[in-house]
């Protein structure tokens, strides 16, 4: 059963719109003002991060769940910090989602047992139970590229989305090769395309 559908079953819960990219998205948010949004961290086009970004900044009292293939240990933390209110894996979703739009939607944060024993580690000072991917170490707009990399982006055309220049897209490859080890290019755009189709760096 879709997400839709499984949705639209609770007698108090409808999806009132959907959206395969950030600007579509921000139009249908600010015509059908929804209590909350679900928002899949691989939006066509670009990086979901952004839409919770410009959801947290512009809706005060709007929620938003993360949806996302990619590992829990590596973005629900930066999602939280960008402003979400809840992060599952899209292979839990068909038993967890509606769990937590309730918990979201009744003032609670919604997370795995993992992520949160990982946050109060954190503010006990100690090391994390759990191996920490070298992807952690990018910048949100550096992650924005690594996906549009693995999407099969050129730089220029990876410019042109962000709005910016063809140079300082290459400054940031260069970073994230570096932060990532990675020797050339090939193997960046490699890695990038595994991380894209698998959710494994």
């Amino acid at each position: 059963m879709g997400m839709t559908q499984l949705i639209n079953r609770e007698k108090d819960m409808m999806v009132c719109g959907d959206a395969e990219d950030v600007q579509s998205a921000s139009g249908l948010i600010k015509t059908l003002m929804p209590d909350m949004v679900i928002v899949d961290l691989s939006l066509k086009n670009s990086n979901g991060i952004d839409l919770v970004k410009q959801i947290s900044e512009r809706y005060k009292k709007m929620s938003c769940l993360v949806l996302s293939m990619h590992d829990e240990s590596l973005h629900a933390e930066r999602c939280i910090m960008a402003g979400a209110k809840g992060y599952i894996m899209k292979e839990e979703a068909s038993t967890s989602v509606v769990k937590a739009i309730r918990e979201i939607l009744s003032g609670n944060l919604y997370v795995s047992c993992t992520i949160m024993s990982h946050v109060l580690n954190k503010f006990r000072k100690k090391p994390a139970a759990l191996h920490e991917s070298p992807l952690k170490n990018l910048t949100d707009r550096e992650m924005e590229i690594f996906q549009f990399i693995g999407k099969g982006f050129a730089s220029g055309e990876i410019a042109k989305h962000l709005n910016i220049s063809v140079k300082t897209i290459g400054t940031h490859r260069e970073r994230i090769k570096n932060k990532l080890n990675l020797k050339h290019s090939g193997k960046l755009v490699r890695h990038a395309v595994i991380w894209v189709e698998t959710g494994v760096f």
